[in-house]
Order: structure tokens, then sequence, then C-alpha cells
């Protein structure tokens, strides 16, 4: 069965949706999808935006670099494998359920493990549990975008159903006095589990390759790398390297910051910034109609170092509030850079590569950039700020100066390398190749 099929020949109507966030003419496709994005960042964000601290709360702050590092590292090695075993053999909407499932029954281990001090044995369950978990980011998004089809402006739509996710675990986290606590596993833990379930009931996406010969190129995704022969997808590819970068750090030290500012219920503030996020995703259309792409990717990319300059000055006497307006700045933060390079890359890249240039985008944001982030905040980290802990949050800004200059680095190469005039039509880079026949 064909995915168009799939939506286009279930009696259900979507006369009560606006026309912009319709997907292909099927409301419950749409309401199915939503669903979908919720769970996977009720997922994500039950565990990983408080991660350091509860680390940091269990006597195992000499890791939590390496924590996020490895996540990382996760993030460029999974999606090379499971996604080509999931391309040619399972539907995608398996592979996601599959990899929950799996995912889940790893979290049940992690609580005796980091209450424990089990520093060594947490980092490799850390790890398995990324490798299962990385890969479906970009599933979630590619089946998302083989539904919405031609629509593309119901994906934003879809999309903030993840921000609101991640607002939920985090209120639900910080409303148990979870933050700092290693419970806080057993709710992602219950979380992956029924998400896997779910997954089993989502629309029907065929595997992309099915039936295609098997190739040694094909696990690391060599058919995408054509598209580097093409100036903006290499501008965008690196800028998104730089400001993942910035990601990193946020990801690995924002929560133990707000710990040492003396804020409580650490993951209830950070949710501000998910919540943000839903104002801000939702005026994508409008944003694009207004400035277009270009400046609206620029917008995304270069607040970061905003962002961090008020983490440095919340380490001023009674400015911590500064730094909750920082979290708040994450909406416009991670929408403009993360949600627009998604829509720009389903619009240029071939039809027959756009899975595979989705999960490249996320290789290098959650992968190669949230690396060198994790890793180089963390040896800052261990080298300067905690040696110098009776200096308070003031022994933080060196971290923060990092975000902060790249920011300016990437303002300058995307203003100077990327070429994109609102007044031409977005075209794909190169005909598919059933196109090319």
């Amino acid at each position: 069965m064909s995915v168009n099929s799939v939506a286009d020949n279930d009696p259900s109507t979507s006369s009560s949706l606006p026309d912009d966030v319709t997907v292909r003419g099927h409301k419950g496709v749409f309401v199915r999808l939503t669903a979908m994005m919720l769970l996977e960042f009720v997922v994500f964000g039950s565990w990983f935006a408080t991660l350091g601290l509860v680390l940091a709360t269990n006597n195992l702050p000499a890791i939590i670099g390496t924590a996020y590092s490895l996540a990382a590292v996760a993030a460029i090695v999974s999606p090379m494998f499971l996604g080509a075993i999931g391309d040619r053999f399972l539907s995608s909407q398996k592979v996601l359920a599959l990899a929950h499932l799996a995912g889940g029954v790893v979290m049940l281990f992690l609580p005796a493990v980091v209450s424990a001090g089990n520093g060594s044995l947490a980092l490799v369950l850390i790890f398995v549990y990324m490798l299962f978990f990385q890969p479906t980011l970009g599933l979630a998004n590619s089946i998302a975008f083989r539904h919405v089809g031609t629509n593309q402006r119901a994906f934003p739509y879809i999309r903030v159903f993840g921000t609101i996710g991640w607002v939920i675990a985090g209120l639900l986290v910080g409303g148990l006095g979870l933050s700092a606590s290693s419970g806080i596993f057993y709710v992602t833990a219950a979380a992956s589990l029924l998400f896997g379930l779910y997954s089993f009931t989502l629309p029907h996406t065929p595997a992309p390759a099915k039936g295609a010969r098997f190739a040694l190129g094909d696990v690391i995704g060599a058919k995408a790398f054509r598209l580097f022969r093409h100036r903006n997808f290499v501008v965008l590819m690196i800028c998104a390297v730089l400001t993942s970068i910035s990601l990193g750090v946020y990801n690995t030290f924002s929560s133990p910051y707000l710990g040492a500012l003396g804020i409580s219920n650490v993951a209830g503030v950070l949710a501000i910034g998910q919540a943000s996020e839903v104002a801000f995703i939702i005026t994508i259309p409008w944003v694009l109609s207004k400035v277009g792409m270009k400046w609206g990717l620029f917008f995304g990319m270069v607040l970061w170092g905003v962002r961090f300059a008020l983490f440095i000055a919340a380490a001023g006497d009674s400015l911590s509030w500064l730094a909750i307006v920082a979290i708040a700045m994450h909406g416009i933060c991670n929408d403009f850079f993360l949600v627009l390079a998604a829509m720009y890359i389903d619009r240029v890249a071939p039809v027959d590569l756009t899975a595979q240039a989705q999960s490249m985008l996320i290789l290098v944001i959650s992968g190669i950039g949230a690396f060198v982030g994790a890793t180089v905040s963390g040896t800052i980290f261990g080298e300067v700020v905690a040696p110098n802990a009776a200096a308070g949050p003031a022994a933080w800004t060196p971290i923060w100066l990092v975000p902060i200059g790249t920011a300016i680095l990437t303002a300058f190469v995307w203003t100077i390398f990327f070429r994109y005039s609102r007044n031409h039509e977005i075209v794909r880079m190169e005909p598919s190749a059933a196109q090319a026949k």
C-alpha cells in the first residue's frame, strides 16, 4: 500500500481543520501524527533536560560531560545501522516502536545504578539507551513529512506537539519533585514503553528502500553526501554544527547551573523554554512570509549567543531571573533553527534523498555539534568550574563564552555565504532518481 493511499482512502475528513493544518485531507492522520510527536518528546524531555543535575546530586558530576558526549556519539553511530535495516526490512512505524520498547527496558536499570554512584555502568546504560533513541528523532520527522506530502505548512502544527510533550514532561518531573532524582528514569521508562506500543498503531509508512540491494555505502548514508555539491547545503550544515555546539552546551550544563543559582524546581523552569517554543513555532508560516527562510534561520542561530550572555549576567547578585529570561528564549532559538532547517531540507533535497538528508541534519545537530559542545564544556567544567566552586555561579562564565563565540562565527558564515532570494521559488537541488530516468 502506498503512503498516499493510507490517507486518501480513509473515509474520515478534515473539514473541521483549517486548510493549512490538514494532512492529505485526513484529520485522523493529523491527530495520530501529533500524538506521535507529543509522546516522542515526553520520552526525551522527561530525563535529558535534568540529567546533569541528577548526576551532580548523586555524586557523579565528573561524568556529566561524558554522558552527554556519549549521547552525541550514539546520534552519529546508531542511525547508520538502525536506519539501514529499517529502510529495507521494516516499516518506519515498526522501527520506531521497537526502538522505544528496547530503550524503555534499558531505562529501568538506570535508577539503581545512578543511586549507587556507579558512574562507569551508568555511562554504558546511557549510551546503549541513546543508541536506540537517537534514530527515532529523525524517524518521527520522516514519518510526519511522508504523510504531510506537499502540504508542508502542516508540519509546524504537528511539530509543536513535540514541544508540548517536552513541557508536559518537565512539569510532571518538576511537580513530582524529581528534578534532581534518579526517579526520572522510571518516568522515562514508562513513557518509552507506552510510546513503543502506540507506535504500532501509527499510519502505515512502508520501508522506503524495501527490496533494494544492500550496499555498504547505504549504511553510512553515502547517497546523501552528493548534496554537499551544493553551496547552500554545505553552508547550512556548517552553521548547523556551529549552532548545535551551543545546544550541546545548553543541554549539558543548563540544569546544574540553575541549581548553582539556587533556583528550585529546575525541571519546571526548563519547561518554560519549551513552552515558549509553542508560542514561536506557530509563527513560522508568518515569519517565512515576512522575512523569508534565510533570515528566519539567521535569527534562530545567532540569538543563542544572546541567551548565554544573559546566563553570564545572571551570576550577579539578585540577577538569577535573567537566567529564566534566557531559558524563555529557547523557543525562538530552537524553532527558528531546528524546525526551519528541517523544512528547508524537505523543500530542496531530491525526493529520494529527503529521509537521508533529514537524518544527516539530526546527525550533525545531535551528533557532531552536540559532541563538541558537551566535550568542550565538560572539559572546562572539570578544569575550571569544579576547582573554583567557591566562586559560585561566576565560575561558570568560561563555559558560556564558548556558545557566544560560535554564535558570532555563525552569523558571519551564514550572512556572507548562504545565497537565497525571497523573490525566487525554492527548488530541489537536483532531480530524484525516479525523475531522472
